[in-house]
């Protein structure tokens, strides 16, 4: 039986930049909804959802973390996702399966890199979100920047709700707009004490005018409160607070909220603000998906009696249990004991038990319904973004597709013993982690790990030695360039062979063209009139697929560039699979020869955040690593910079800046875009890898 209805039910993340206080305002709510008897902090190590021991070591988020907590009667399941821009693949796959969203920004800090990137991502999943401007009592809080920064850097529509109480020292609570009242929480350390009151008499033509801006930019959106508004008919409490639902749910606007999380203030409001304004699961648009044989489109209400439908979002290793599956629940129920079909890989799963989790720890259940965020013990044919439903209904729901590594290192194995658990190990590391990648090096044949940053690489490496026991060496990081093309071309291929009997016999031609940057590869059937049988065309586009995975520039993968199979022969008795793999593979090289071939790097997005004293030192730097500055801005008496640099070029720059600005600069930087890398700096690439001159380890 469901323990609440599903209009009861909501579905959230918690998403910023990194130390605006998600993990720590999540503990808050834990603690408040009763769900835990005592605070933890991340400062201490004691976070709740900070239970990897790496993320108590080094204070941060590095996996997100599920749980469940009950409000005003409503259950509220909760995703805390890590702020680093190195594990963005733990905020996209979880913004895929949530309905609404908080995003927290630092009240001095205010929209920062990771926080646009976060929102790109909400915008991307249409998640209704709300924004919790956190660290008020900090010095140097400026709110109303912040919401400014919302509208320019985000291009959002903030919706202030509130008026904070004070700020920085002198911050104590914050004045609700809807219902007129004040939530001072004083000097209170705890926080569990607080009084609501009237506003005060000096306060209230203040309160009336922000009032009337939140009324006058609701009837924007609302026809009913737009007479209303402009009659002069008070509006009441309730009203407004649909009219903000209504607006929010539709993508209009960002209600936004005050607190300081870790002084305990604000907490309380925004639990409400997330039962008053975020969707529930029925609120949401029905989930869209096709049929796996017909290529149909199908849709799955949000209703339990609707067909089962669930969309694996993570896979996780647990000690005690094996592989782990987490799924959203769209439609429909299932039991244990019941089949369920994994549409994706076209094979069945019985739900031998099914979990709600609670951070590391979790509770069997024994029925899960439409809306529910569950775990269970996975075989090893489920992954990340599979489609789970029932084999009479089948549904293949949108994948989640995530960001491809930007940085690679070589790794191999400490001893002997070491050697044949490492493959074991990187292939459960694989499964969890979809931008963790594991390749050969095409040049050496070293094995290559290949990740979204330094630090990403380092945690895998803690987690190898404390959770797997192996111990491994990481070579230097070197950055994951790709290949493209910059021309059309065509090229043919032709793969014979006899060898007395039956011979092999491939032969086709390939008509290559560039795409976009970002668009990736694209295979198309040209061919009219059945220049080759079809059961062929699959095996010519196998042959081009593994054909880019070494260009011909340096042996780099090869991207956004579309492939034309638009001529070929067959032979009756050679012609084989085998052969026109082959064939298509050479027909390719041949064309990506003739293409004006090109080495792509990553870009990345800097921001630096110094004193104006070290601007000349730093854009000089800056200059010199081939960055470009794209804009400069004051923020609390220091300069924040905005560049945009090679990859390449960054390694170790914390050092860098740290001597530069004497210890008092601090930077963020997350992957943009893949470029075109100049053509000095291609030929030096090249050169290397040859062997013409010394290898650079950072390059």
């Amino acid at each position: 039986m469901r323990s609440y209805p599903i209009e009861r039910v909501r579905n959230i993340g918690i998403m910023a930049h990194i130390d605006a206080g998600k993990t720590t305002t999540t503990e808050r709510i834990l603690f408040y909804t009763g769900m835990t008897y005592k605070m933890g902090e991340v400062d201490d190590g004691t976070a709740v959802m900070d239970w990897m021991v790496q993320e108590q070591e080094r204070g941060i988020t590095i996996t997100s973390a599920a749980t469940t907590c009950a409000w005003r009667d409503h259950r509220i399941n909760i995703i805390d996702t890590p702020g680093h821009v190195d594990f963005t693949a733990e905020v996209e796959r979880s913004l895929r399966v949530l309905d609404g969203a908080i995003a927290i920004l630092c009240g001095v800090g205010g929209v920062e890199p990771q926080s646009e990137t976060v929102w790109r991502q909400a915008d991307k999943y249409r998640v209704p979100r709300i924004v919790f401007i956190n660290k008020m009592d900090r010095i140097g809080a400026d709110p109303e920047r912040a919401v400014l920064q919302l509208r320019t850097r985000v291009a959002a529509k903030p919706l202030p709700i509130q008026i904070p109480l004070g700020r920085e020292d002198g911050f104590r609570g914050v004045v609700d707009l809807i219902d007129r009242k004040v939530y001072d929480w004083g000097q209170d350390i705890l926080g569990t004490d607080y009084v609501v009151r009237e506003v005060a008499e000096e306060n209230r033509e203040e309160v009336e005018k922000k009032r009337q801006d939140m009324l006058e930019m609701l009837s924007e959106h609302d026809d009913g409160l737009m007479q209303k508004y402009l009659d002069g008919v008070e509006v009441s409490a309730p009203e407004l607070r649909s009219a903000v639902r209504r607006a929010t749910l539709a993508l209009e606007v960002v209600p936004v909220l005050y607190g300081a999380s870790f002084r305990n203030k604000g907490v309380h409001p925004l639990l409400d603000a997330i039962i008053d304004y975020l969707p529930s699961p029925a609120d949401v648009r029905p989930v869209t998906g096709h049929h796996p044989r017909t290529q149909a489109e199908e849709t799955r209400p949000a209703s339990d009696e609707a067909p089962f439908s669930g969309l694996v979002f993570k896979i996780a290793n647990d000690p005690f249990l094996g592989n782990l599956a987490y799924f959203r629940v769209y439609s429909g129920k299932a039991k244990v004991g019941q089949a369920v079909y994994n549409s994706t890989k076209g094979e069945e799963e019985k739900l031998s038990r099914l979990l709600e989790m609670h951070s590391n720890k979790r509770k069997e259940v024994k029925e899960i319904y439409a809306g529910d965020i569950a775990a269970m013990g996975s075989t090893k044919a489920i992954s990340t973004g599979d489609t789970l439903c029932l084999k009479s209904h089948p549904i293949v729901l949108e994948s989640i597709r995530f960001p491809e590594p930007v940085i690679a290192a070589t790794i191999e194995p400490k001893t002997k013993a070491d050697h044949p658990k490492l493959a074991t190990t990187l292939a459960k590391l694989t499964r969890e982690d979809p931008t963790l990648k594991v390749t050969q090096d095409p040049m050496t044949g070293q094995t290559l790990l290949r990740g979204m940053g330094e630090l990403h690489l380092e945690i895998i490496m803690d987690r190898m030695e404390r959770e797997f026991g192996v111990r491994a060496n990481l070579g230097k990081p070197q950055v994951a360039y790709k290949e493209t093309i910059q021309n059309a071309a065509e090229g043919e291929g032709k793969y014979l062979r006899q060898a007395g009997g039956k011979g092999l016999y491939g032969h086709c031609v390939l008509f290559l063209e560039p795409l976009d940057r970002g668009r990736g590869f694209e295979f198309v059937d040209a061919t009219r009139g059945g220049v080759i049988p079809r059961e062929f065309i699959g095996d010519v586009e196998n042959g081009v697929r593994e054909a880019l995975e070494a260009g011909v520039v340096a042996g780099y993968p090869v991207t956004d560039l579309r492939a034309a199979f638009i001529g070929g022969s067959y032979h009756e008795v050679d012609s084989t699979p085998v052969a026109y793999k082959i064939a298509a593979s050479l027909a390719f090289r041949e064309a990506a020869k003739k293409g004006s071939p090109a080495l792509l790097e990553p870009l990345m997005k800097l921001e630096i955040v110094a004193p104006d004293d070290y601007l000349g030192d730093i854009v000089g730097d800056i200059n010199a690593r081939r960055g470009k500055i794209e804009g400069m801005e004051m923020r609390s008496g220091s300069r924040v910079i905005t560049i945009h640099v090679p990859l390449a070029e960054m390694f170790g720059y914390a050092t860098t800046l740290r001597t530069l600005t004497q210890g008092r600069g601090v930077f963020a930087m997350e992957f943009s875009r893949y470029e075109r890398t100049p053509r000095d700096v291609q030929e030096e690439i090249v050169a290397r890898i040859e062997g013409r001159i010394p290898f650079r380890a950072d390059a």
